[in-house]
């Protein structure tokens, strides 16, 4: 077992580098699939998710050529979903984007459950409602998903929510076959519009990327494309709290400010100051942080739910009382009684809600990582904390975040992974 080994209650200093985006990566892996011709892809983030889905698309048949250390030619000439890698589809959430983009391209296959993270219901109702609008039928068995999509077509869809894995498999699908599709409640993320943007350098007309109704023609012969993953606002926003959380004069590179509006505007709003450039965006340590009413996470362009964690963390560091709902997931506070154990005042009202009360000092322990984002987050606990912290089950950090102990070590944190 590995584990991170934490001296905190030291500020940081020095800048850091935002890499591609893990929520855009995934989907767009699973869109090379609607196209037997060669794509290229760069700025890929290096972390276990991306290799795992690169694992169950060579599985099947696909060849992977890299380039470089972050860009790769993937060529998905010879598919068989047959061969599909069971383990490796069991491990992660985003192989549920295999639908869309397998269902443009074959008439019938079988996926096992996608796995990932455990943080709540995330219910595939809304995907299935989606994909069957669009002629495919799906049954649900005991240990995976029976798919026909012999008879897709193209067609109108209302999601039952603002889904955004839900909404990038309509697109795949409506991508691969000829016809108009349009999606109504499109869920409306960078990383969906980045797609979106993939899918249209692949041959597809989109209209309306970055609303809530996307207009779609697409066609069975799509085209192999060279594509720039955007970075990732997520990683960003955690770097930039954390900044916050320690008291650091923090610079993140490639942290786009687009993306991070509502982002910002909490931080401010506790408190927070920042100098923010073309591609960067600057901590500036500030003596007086203190507590909001309210934090509450929302579909974009809302609070993202993947920083809740994070805003968490920081609020045990500020003066007052915070309460923080998340309206998404009912799972996503299992890092609070890992929180307790550093000496943490906080009140889980229901799965939806907490109250954090600040400011409290945090001492070293050791803690776990639940999930990815609440993995994370203890990090940042452990470098506000004074002592020692470890932190078990990392694997679920490296999932998300590319060699984080060495990009925090360049920034002065005591941060050491340890096998055990």
């Amino acid at each position: 077992m590995e584990v991170f080994e934490i001296e905190g209650g030291k500020p940081l200093s020095g800048e850091i580098v935002v890499s591609g985006s893990k929520n855009a990566t995934t989907p767009i892996l699973a869109a090379t699939l609607l196209t037997t011709e060669t794509c290229v892809l760069s700025n890929l983030p290096l972390i276990e998710d991306v290799f795992r889905m690169l694992e169950i698309l060579e599985s099947m048949g696909a060849e992977v050529e890299w380039r470089d250390e972050r860009t790769i030619a993937i060529t998905n000439r010879n598919i068989d979903p047959e061969k599909m890698d069971i383990e490796k589809v069991k491990k992660i959430r985003s192989s549920i984007l295999l639908f869309g983009s397998l269902a443009a391209r074959f008439d019938a296959f079988s996926l096992y459950h996608p796995g990932g993270c455990v943080i709540g219901a995330r219910p595939v109702g809304t995907h299935f409602d989606a994909l069957e609008k669009l002629g495919v039928r799906i049954t649900q068995q005991e240990k995976s998903y029976a798919v026909d999509a012999s008879g897709r077509r193209a067609g109108n869809i209302v999601l039952r929510e603002m889904s955004v894995t839900a909404t990038e498999n309509a697109m795949m699908l409506a991508a691969g076959m000829p016809g108009q599709t349009i999606i109504k409640i499109a869920a409306t993320e960078p990383h969906v519009e980045d797609l979106g943007r993939f899918l249209v350098a692949m041959g597809a007309d989109i209209q309306g990327l970055g609303t809530h109704t996307l207009v779609i023609t697409g066609t069975s012969t799509l085209r192999g494309t060279e594509h720039t993953i955007i970075p990732d606002a997520n990683e960003a926003a955690t770097f930039l709290i954390l900044g916050v959380a320690t008291g650091s004069t923090l610079s993140v590179r490639h942290a786009r400010e687009e993306h991070l509006d509502i982002v910002l505007e909490k931080l401010r709003e506790f408190g927070a100051e920042f100098v923010v450039e073309e591609d960067m965006i600057t901590v500036v340590p500030h003596q007086s942080l203190h507590s909001i009413a309210k934090l509450d996470t929302r579909t974009y362009p809302g609070v993202p739910s993947d920083v809740q964690a994070p805003f968490g963390v920081l609020a045990t560091q500020v003066v007052g009382e915070t309460l923080i709902f998340d309206t998404i997931f009912e799972g996503r506070f299992n890092y609070v009684p890992e929180l307790e154990k550093m000496g943490a005042r906080a009140t889980v009202l229901n799965p939806h809600q907490v109250i954090v009360r600040g400011k409290t000092p945090l001492r070293g322990t050791t803690i776990k990582s639940y999930d990815l984002r609440a993995g994370v987050s203890l990090i940042i606990a452990a470098l506000c904390a004074e002592g020692k912290t470890v932190i078990e089950d990392i694997y679920q950090v490296d999932r998300g975040y590319e060699r984080i102990e060495e990009r925090l070590q360049k920034l002065g944190a005591r941060i050491e992974r340890v096998s055990r």
